[in-house]
């Protein structure tokens, strides 16, 4: 159907890849200065810790070499001068050139919740030959430190002849964390390890020469301690209201464009995400558009599979690399975060927030959906008067037939629970409320306090 929970994905727990990141000097000002700590309070109501860095103040907190900090509505870094040269042999090109780098290093965060599981997210423009890489480096709950992970390898464009593979990385764990393609995780949480703090590093990259720079306006991530279990305390209903979010069926681009994970039928989530990117009035231009076939319906959603394809996962089911694509439009934001109930939905739902879901389930366990899947993304658009939830599913035979009514206590439970039984009967994970929310640069009242609600800012 879409993206593979962790346990159907094939082992990357073998080495830490000596060349997992960018071969960057590790000695320079940014790595060196950068020791000021931010903190956030917990919140007992949540497992769930967000931080990202977005203002003037947030960039000026960090250490850079090569940055400038840009100024305006919308702060970022970007590259004022080359920091060094280094180079980087891209495995899926099979070629090896030379870029120019600045790098920005954030201050230490101190996670309001010892975490499990990190996810990273970004939003950024890449103009043509640029990119930029994002890493975790972060400290156990004995006082250790893990290496420096690659949680993404990220440009916008896919010209071969100027810009690198948008990437995740493979092989990277020392043993005790490891990460699943974009998801830190920790191999044995029943141990009683966590990740109790982390630091980020952005590095930019361009040609050599060139004016060109990628501008990157939100970096964060999202911590969290993910209950182990198999059900979930339903939630009492507050809210009818239902979002007028298009829908798009991912069903009719079965076998449109196999190079982007074998076509429509594993593109639940950029399906998904187009529908939320015009749900807030963006969409590609029709040059854009112009590389799909004029006869296919809905080419905008060919293009998200295209522009969110994860060339190490062959897939477009990275959830940070959807967030970024969304933020490619012009004022959205991207986040991935993970929320705690259906009531947190509401919460957004009532501001005019639709979110994407990811969940797991057999055949049985969701009534009306008529199928079973190790991994598929929905976006929820509202409730009904008795508390079920509306989605536009993508996995649906026409772009009419995509919104659905689903019960609420099972959509809660294939959403939020972590452990389920597959169809043999063995124990497999489910994500534990991850979802993708894309929202204004600039969120009204209202939404602000919403975001606030649910832990993202």
């Amino acid at each position: 159907m879409t993206r593979p929970d962790p346990a159907s994905r094939p082992s990357r727990r073998t080495v830490l890849a000596a060349a997992a990141g960018v071969a960057l000097a590790t000695t320079t000002a940014a790595t060196g200065t950068a020791q000021a700590t931010t903190t956030h309070k917990k919140d007992p109501a949540r497992l769930v810790d967000n931080r990202a860095w977005t203002t003037y103040a947030d960039w000026h907190s960090g250490a850079g070499e090569g940055i400038h900090v840009v100024a305006g509505a919308r702060p970022g870094v970007s590259i004022a001068r080359a920091a060094g040269t280094t180079t980087y042999t891209d495995p899926h090109l099979n070629r090896t050139a030379e870029w120019e780098y600045a790098q920005w290093l954030s201050p230490l965060h101190r996670l309001s919740v010892p975490a499990t599981e990190v996810i990273a997210s970004w939003n950024a423009h890449t103009p043509a030959g640029t990119w930029i890489q994002i890493e975790l480096q972060g400290t156990y709950t004995d006082g250790t430190q893990t290496p420096w992970y690659v949680m993404g390898r990220w440009t916008a464009g896919d010209d071969k002849d100027v810009d690198i593979r948008r990437t995740s990385v493979d092989d990277q764990s020392d043993g005790r964390s490891s990460i699943w393609t974009d998801t830190f995780s920790i191999d044995d949480a029943a141990s009683g390890l966590r990740l109790v703090s982390y630091r980020l590093r952005l590095t930019l990259l361009r040609t050599p020469g060139s004016k060109a720079a990628p501008t990157v306006w939100r970096l964060g991530a999202m911590g969290s301690d993910v209950p182990d279990r198999f059900t979930v305390p339903a939630s009492t209903p507050h809210l009818a209201k239902e979002l007028a979010v298009p829908r798009y069926s991912q069903s009719i681009h079965d076998g449109q464009y196999p190079e982007y994970d074998n076509g429509g039928e594993a593109w639940c989530s950029p399906t998904s995400s187009q529908m939320i990117i015009e749900y807030w009035g963006r969409r590609p231009s029709a040059d854009q558009l112009s590389w799909v076939d004029p006869s296919y319906t809905d080419p905008q959603v060919c293009n998200a599979a295209r522009f969110t394809y994860d060339y190490q996962y062959e897939g477009c089911g990275n959830w940070p690399f959807n967030a970024a694509y969304a933020a490619t439009y012009k004022d959205l934001q991207g986040v991935v975060t993970r929320l705690s109930s259906l009531t947190d939905l509401e919460t957004l739902i009532a501001a005019g927030i639709p979110a994407i879901t990811s969940q797991s389930f057999l055949k049985t366990e969701l009534t009306g959906a008529g199928y079973g899947t190790s991994g598929h993304l929905m976006t929820v658009i509202g409730f009904t008067a008795d508390g079920d939830v509306i989605a536009n599913d993508p996995a649906s035979p026409s772009d009419p037939a995509v919104r659905r009514v689903y019960k609420r206590s099972e959509w809660e439970t294939i959403w939020l629970r972590t452990k389920r039984y597959n169809a043999t009967g063995k124990v497999v994970s489910g994500t534990g409320g991850v979802c993708y929310l894309y929202f204004p640069a600039r969120p009204t009242p209202k939404q602000r306090k919403a975001l606030a609600a649910v832990g993202i800012r």
